[in-house]
This record gives structure tokens, sequence and C-alpha cells, in this order.
């Protein structure tokens, strides 16, 4: 059996980094909603961004609940990418399957945002 431990952040690092979260989140929910509504896209560089932006600050909430939404955010990025990739052939074999395959991924990419936004907002961990 692990034993974990949870650092207490005293209140301006947590409000800074709870910033940076709610700033992430913005920027991620702006790219998963271009991706899923027809005609409205978002700037991959907002994506770039928002990554580059978590992977800078991760180090400040070692140890804290706030970790695991680092962790959360930079893993749903990572995972879209992969099955964009993975499905990008079938819009050379067929365009409708890798229409639907790409939907419904940002569909799922959309899902852990807003579930990694709200469960942020009441001050809890994600699941690792």
């Amino acid at each position: 059996m692990t034993e974990t431990t949870t650092v207490v952040l005293d209140a301006e690092r947590e409000r800074g980094l709870r910033t940076v979260g709610l700033i992430s989140y913005i920027l991620h929910t702006i790219v998963a909603i271009g991706a899923v509504l027809p005609g409205v896209q978002a700037s991959v560089v907002l994506l770039i961004v928002a990554v580059i932006l978590d992977l800078l600050k991760r180090g400040e909430a070692v140890g804290s609940w706030q970790a695991s939404h680092f962790s959360w955010r930079l893993r749903s990025v990572f995972w879209a990418g992969a099955l964009y990739c993975l499905t990008l052939p079938l819009w050379f074999l067929l365009v409708v399957p890798g229409w639907i395959a790409w939907v419904l991924i940002s569909i799922w990419f959309l899902y852990r945002i807003v579930r990694g936004w709200t469960t942020m907002n009441a001050h809890k961990p994600m699941p690792l």
C-alpha cells in the first residue's frame, strides 16, 4: 500500500495556480468548442499556449490537489492528438468515417475539459 501526501499551499500560491488553471481551461475550452462546432475553428496556437503554460507551471503544484489538473489537461491534449493522428488515414480512405471519428474525439476532449474545469472549481483533484 502506498501513502500519498498532500502539500498545503499558501493562499497566494493557491490563487496563482488556480488562475493558471482557469486560463488553461479557458484556452482548452475555446479550442474544444472550435473542434466540435462546424465552421468555428480556433487556432491551434491557443492550444500550444495552454500546453506550454501547463508544462511551465505544473512543477509549482507538485504534491497539491492542483497537480492532478495539470496532468489531466496535458493527458487530454496528448490523447486527443494521438487519436487525431491515428484516425487521420480515415480522411484519405473515406471522408465520412474520418469526420465521424474526429467529431467523437472532439466531443471526448470537450467533456474532459468541462469535467476538469468543474472539478477544479469544486477544489477537488482529478482522478489519476
